[in-house]
């Protein structure tokens, strides 16, 4: 393949548009200034100050974000964001609007005080990781340990009745045990959370992080959306009302911090954990939510956040640390911002505790009586009737010098990995369309009832990750999401329609334009909730859409055709429906739908070369899903044998196997899928590039983003999160603390040492906007911070020490400087005064003896 050179992004003579209208001299030093700028940025003698950036110059946002980073470092030039370049689209407009903005107040500094890293040594961070590893490995053998009791004493039962009987009492327990070792864990390691911060690394944060763990391997995260996982925060120590609906899956890791006041509704994907990672220390804080609060889609609430009674936050918003809602407005935006949009649309229903108790009593039944017996009975059953299994059982086995092992494995896996495709298949396609004819569209029905547990099951099964994962960016996702049930009017096929993460709540109730292309992490939002009540209705994404990354696109947007969705922007629910313009920001503004630059490749998406093309990305395609296929199933295959040969020596050394299986499916797993992904790239690094979604180059590249990395989340918060990385191109300093961060394009991303990376935030080196990619590199220097959710575009560089707060986007092409603080979407610097969190109050008030203990690790 051909690799080129960063020189395909950097703007050069021939790249822009001539400028036909007629010349304007400045009548400003700053006018003149900016276009002497501009002008050396695009290779040109002069630019009129009249000129508009993106028509008349055929600049594009990635040019513009040079040109604001070269202003930036002009002292006696005032600084200028992205959102200044879409307001003020021409020299003398951004010379006004610069000159009109409001002035900082004398008494805030400029820039603000950067803050202090908090830099571990090495021995700790070494010493750190290695009793992360010990937990692990004396919590498989306690699961071992259990697994076999329970085995044997399930397969003492005379007959099948006695066999589900022993299944159900064996299940039962294990399941309130797995339940409540978590609470248990936290009260006695914890005892009640206060806000606090301490240094990542030390003994304090290997409690924190043990907490953690284990809250989140609980299964009652299964239960959200269910009252009992409202009980389960409760024991827990949340302070919680009553009639209050979480359907978020980000589970509260410090919850003695959180107070959510009577029928409060959380939507999913909302992140309220009670803590931050923040220049190599852990703060801790409050969130408090009153009485009736709203929490969107997509949304993060800082420490230190409250909202009052009745108040609401919309989608794609933030509440930024120190930020209140007062009773009863509205807020959206990052940083959240009033509004006047009512973002709570339904009316409430009938739904009183009683059946609330109800509805939980009811899932443990079906749990105790169902589920537990299946999955206990079901393996005892599985290890008795497959011969490969059952035969392997009685003494005298060879283990792995034996042939017959490989081949009962290759014959097992392949069984049952396949039968798991082709059957998962018809399930998807017939079962939720049968469940899906008892929910009516724009009907109000109440919560936790039969429509309600209908409605949860079908979101649940339609949204499988694993054939969107292998069918996505190709051709042949747009038939898989037919068959779910989506609307796809006519299909204008690209080959690349739609990625691997797309998500929703009714995939009946969806609706895609024709020519519509969706990159990854749209969230189709098509219910309204309210905490008594639900309402499914018809989403509509209007035809020759772009729909970036990481959207919630709710029902009733306000977008129709022809529009550019960009990256995390914020979909309109109000005013007029917005057609033929580019949408940014949160709240979102509008913005170019296209500029020249990004339609040099538009002459192979139509005629002859276009259908050549995309028949040969689809036979590319084929092989790629078939390759991955393999890629699974080998991998399974592996583990198969492992687990055979397990059976085989289980009479000798029985729980002992059991753990040894779970450790080194640990230590398997991320080894396998690094080889694979380097493989892939023939052990070589990226390069940036620029090209049609129809080059060989990037259909190569799509490869990369197959590679399964679920398996990092387990990593997240130890240092083999960042052995990991390396293995797989990241160039890494040292002692990086990586929450749950998301790199895209590994072996284009540079990490300085002590950074920190918090839960949920993102790097991704490419951007894919209709038919063109393009992809660079980005550097996040050494100190420095991304906030939870933060998202970083490609072509970017971050000083060393640098923040980005917290759901912010920083756009392609940025420069933030050494220390710089910047926040927001898109991105800019933030230069009032940083907010003080309460955990930085209460070690304030602690004497230098008193830091010294927490250092060491001494919970207070």
């Amino acid at each position: 393949m051909e690799e080129k050179s960063v020189e395909v992004l950097t703007p050069g003579p021939g790249e822009f548009a001539l400028d036909k209208r007629e010349y304007t001299g400045p009548n400003s030093d700053i006018e003149r200034d900016l276009a002497e700028v501009l002008a050396g940025l695009i290779h040109v003698e002069r630019v009129s100050v009249e000129s508009h950036f993106f028509d008349d110059l055929g600049a594009n946002s990635l040019v513009m974000a040079q040109f604001c980073a070269r202003i930036r470092k002009r002292p006696d030039l005032p600084s200028a964001s992205m959102k200044d370049i879409y307001r003020h689209p021409t020299i003398r407009s951004l010379a006004t609007g610069l000159a009109d903005a409001e002035p900082l107040p004398a008494e805030s500094p400029v820039p603000a005080p950067a803050t202090v890293v908090t830099r571990a040594r090495t021995a700790q961070y070494v010493l750190c990781g290695a009793l992360q590893f010990l937990f692990f490995l004396g919590y498989s053998f306690l699961a071992g340990m259990v697994a076999d009791r329970g085995y044997g004493w399930v397969s003492a039962g005379s007959d099948a009745i006695g066999i589900y009987l022993r299944s159900l009492v064996f299940g039962a327990i294990g399941f309130v045990a797995l339940c409540t070792f978590p609470i248990v864990a936290k009260w006695l390691l914890v005892g009640r959370w206060k806000p606090r911060e301490f240094p990542i690394w030390g003994l304090t944060y290997l409690r924190f992080w043990t907490v953690k763990v284990l809250i989140h391997a609980n299964p009652m995260i299964f239960f959200v959306g269910n009252p009992l996982y409202v009980l389960y925060l409760r024991a827990l120590g949340a302070r919680i009302g009553k009639g209050v609906t979480i359907l978020s899956r980000q589970t509260p890791v410090c919850p003695d911090l959180l107070t959510i006041g009577a029928g409060t509704v959380i939507r999913k994907d909302s992140f309220f954990h009670c803590y931050r990672a923040h220049a190599g220390r852990i703060q801790t804080g409050r969130v408090t939510l009153g009485r009736d609060v709203f929490i969107g889609e997509k949304t993060v609430l800082d420490i230190d956040t409250s909202m009052g009674d009745g108040a609401q936050l919309g989608h794609t918003s933030t509440l930024y640390s120190g930020q209140a809602v007062p009773d009863g407005q509205r807020w959206h935006g990052s940083p959240a911002q009033p509004t006047e949009h009512d973002y709570l649309r339904i009316e409430p229903a009938e739904c009183g505790t009683l059946r609330r108790a109800g509805f939980g009593l009811v899932t443990l039944l079906q749990v105790f009586f169902l589920y537990m017996p299946l999955m206990v009975g079901g393996a005892y059953l599985l290890l008795d009737l497959i011969p490969a299994l059952h035969n392997r059982l009685g003494p005298g086995s060879v283990g792995f010098t034996s042939p017959s092992l490989y081949a009962d494995a290759l014959v097992l896996s392949f069984v049952l990995f396949f039968g798991f495709v082709v059957f998962g298949v018809v399930v998807l396609f017939t079962v939720p369309r049968l469940l899906n004819l008892v929910i009516k569209p724009d009907k109000v029905y109440p919560l936790y009832g039969f429509h309600y547990s209908t409605f949860r099951a079908i979101g649940r099964m339609t949204n499988i990750k694993f054939f969107k994962w292998l069918l996505g960016d190709s051709s042949y996702i747009v038939y898989y999401l037919r068959g779910l049930g989506y609307d796809l009017s006519r299909i204008e096929q690209t080959g690349s329609n739609f990625g691997t993460e797309v998500q929703h709540e009714s995939p009946y109730l969806c609706s895609v334009g024709s020519g519509t292309m969706v990159a990854d992490g749209l969230s189709i939002v098509n219910a309204d909730y309210s905490s008594s009540s639900f309402r499914v209705s018809r989403a509509s994404i209007g035809s020759r859409n772009f729909i970036g990354n990481n959207i919630a696109y709710p029902s009733g947007a306000r977008t129709g055709e022809n529009c550019l969705l960009a990256t995390k922007v914020m979909i309109p629910l109000d005013g007029e429906v917005r057609e033929g313009v580019g949408l940014l920001g949160s709240p979102c503004f509008e913005i170019p739908r296209s500029v020249e630059r990004d339609s040099r490749f538009d002459h192979l998406r139509n005629g002859e070369e276009f259908r050549r093309s995309l028949a040969a990305k689809n036979r590319y395609n084929i092989r790629s899903m078939a390759f991955f296929l393999l890629v699974r199933w080998i991998y399974f295959f592996v583990l198969t044998v492992v687990a055979l040969a397990d059976v085989d020596l289980y009479d000798s050394y029985g729980q002992v196997l059991i753990a040894v299986f779970l450790v080194f499916s640990l230590a398997f797993t991320p080894v396998y899928f690094v080889a694979v992904e380097r493989s892939i790239a023939a052990f070589r690094g990226l390069q940036p590039q620029l090209c049609s979604i129809y080059d060989p180059y990037f259909w190569w590249h799509e490869r990369l983003w197959k590679v399964p990395e679920n398996y990092l989340n387990i990593f997240n918060g130890t240092p083999f999160k960042s052995l990991i990385w390396r293995m797989l191109g990241v160039r890494l300093g040292s002692r990086v603390f990586d929450d749950g961060c998301h790199l895209t394009e590994r072996m284009l991303t540079t990490i300085g040492s002590d950074c920190t990376l918090n839960a949920g935030s993102k790097i991704q080196c490419h951007s894919q906007e209709d038919g063109t990619f393009k992809s660079d590199r980005s550097t996040i220097g050494a100190g420095s911070t991304l906030g939870v959710g933060a998202h970083v575009h490609y072509g970017v560089t971050m000083g060393d020490g640098a923040e980005l707060a917290p759901d912010s986007f920083l756009m392609k092409g940025e420069e933030v400087p050494a220390r710089a603080r910047w926040g927001g979407n898109p991105a800019a610097e933030m230069r009032d005064t940083p907010y003080q969190p309460a955990a930085l109050a209460y070690e304030a008030q602690r004497d230098r003896p008193g830091r010294q203990t927490q250092s060491n690790g001494k919970m207070r």
